[in-house]
């Protein structure tokens, strides 16, 4: 299979996945990205069976929208059973590296807030230590040099990513050759820099599902919580 097709493939397992535990009343996070967007058109074809979903992005809440998908706001929803999204990068750990679309902070707390995050995503994306793609930091715009100099001290190269805004209204700094070995640690220190909104490691929340395509098949693997 090539990459498009391993796409649909891991979207039809969450999909599959996810349908027996679907009632009027669920509402389901969606991710931003291709991966998602396959996950949204199939979400479609049972809108049905559910309430409606939170969206992570602008762009996904226009694809929903799209569908017939009805799509509310975070703080006005039922708890989240789900969260599917796809990731930039994945270790045996399921902590990843997120943001390469630009919406991790919105992606970052609808995981937070729900009780099972399934990430989808083909092999490529499986890695053993974190890091070849380059870790995306949100950043207010006011505090962009300021966090690019606390960086640098921390032993990363950043770089702006030039003519993006995000749907917060703030810019991203993608950092290259950072040891990302020690996800958690990284994940808070970057975090603890004044002037960044978050960054794109999800290892203090991890996904507790991943489903792989591979050219053998989907795999899915669980989350050891012990």
């Amino acid at each position: 299979m090539n990459q498009d097709e391993l796409k649909k493939a891991v979207a039809q397992a969450a999909l599959d996945y996810i349908k027996p535990h679907l009632d009027d009343n669920s509402i389901i996070g969606v991710g931003t990205g291709s991966t998602a967007n396959c996950f949204i058109d199939l979400l479609a074809t049972i809108r049905n069976d559910f309430d409606g979903a939170v969206a992570s992005s602008e762009a996904t809440a226009e694809r929903l929208k799209g569908h017939g998908i009805p799509v509310y706001d975070l703080n006005s929803s039922a708890p989240l059973d789900f969260y599917i999204d796809g990731a930039d990068e994945t270790n045996e750990h399921l902590e990843l590296i997120k943001g390469g679309g630009g919406a991790l902070t919105r992606e970052k707390i609808v995981a937070e807030v729900s009780k099972t995050f399934i990430c989808i995503a083909d092999e490529s994306k499986k890695v053993d230590i974190l890091g070849d793609f380059p870790l995306p930091v949100e950043v207010v715009p006011m505090a962009r040099s300021h966090v690019g100099r606390e960086i640098v001290k921390l032993g990363g190269d950043p770089v702006y990513r030039e003519g993006f805004t995000t749907d917060n209204g703030n810019v991203i700094l993608d950092i290259h050759n950072m040891d990302l070995s020690r996800p958690i640690q990284v994940e808070e220190r970057l975090n603890n820099v004044v002037g960044v909104v978050t960054n794109g490691l999800f290892a203090r929340r991890p996904a507790d599902v991943l489903l792989l395509g591979t050219s053998r098949g989907v795999q899915t693997i669980t989350r050891d919580k012990s």
